[in-house]
């Protein structure tokens, strides 16, 4: 039987990127997936030493669980749904509170097929919370005051509009997560 090591994923360059850069500065992430259903947690974990800046992560599928599991408000995804930028930006500070790390990434959108809820296919919003010790703001930037925390914390949130099959849609939106953590390490 062969061990030989598995093929470079999608994602994987970054992803050691990112956890050197986190374990440098003795910092840590965690995630609150929908639409990639845990693959941000996956990619990082494949890194050896990952676990010095991996806390975990919530797989938050279900629209229910993202409010039972992540924090998000309810009455939020009863009137704009489980895709919108709000939503990702909640997931985010969820999974940073929730997990107790630094750094939060919130995922939700939709793969496809087919649109859910009125939104198309390919839509990703991708929500990142973290101290506050930036000034940069991207589109659909919100300043927010986590709970039970004396620090000042950020949120931001980017829109993508992807095209491709659910497979690739996934994994361009943990590019773009992985991007956007990178920006704000860097």
């Amino acid at each position: 039987m062969s061990h030989s090591r598995p093929a470079v994923g999608p994602g994987d360059e970054q992803a050691a990127a990112l956890i050197a850069a986190l374990t440098a500065r003795g910092e840590t992430v965690a995630a609150a997936e929908s639409l990639t259903a845990g693959l941000v947690c996956a990619t990082l974990a494949r890194v050896p030493g990952a676990s010095a800046a991996l806390r975990g992560g919530l797989v938050v599928y279900a629209t229910e669980l993202k409010t039972a599991l992540a924090g998000v408000d309810a009455a939020l995804l009863a009137e704009h749904g489980a895709v919108h930028p709000e939503v990702a930006a909640q997931l985010a500070e969820g999974a940073r509170e929730r997990c107790g790390a630094t750094w939060g990434l919130g995922l939700t959108g939709v793969a496809g097929p087919a649109a859910q809820d009125g939104v198309a296919p390919g839509t990703v919003h991708v929500g990142l919370a973290g101290p506050g010790t930036r000034t940069l703001r991207l589109s659909g930037a919100r300043v927010a005051e986590p709970p039970n925390r004396g620090e000042a914390s950020f949120v931001t949130v980017r829109t993508l509009a992807l095209r491709g099959d659910r497979d690739l849609i996934r994994t361009e939106s943990v590019r773009a997560a992985f991007a956007l953590l990178g920006e704000h390490l860097a």
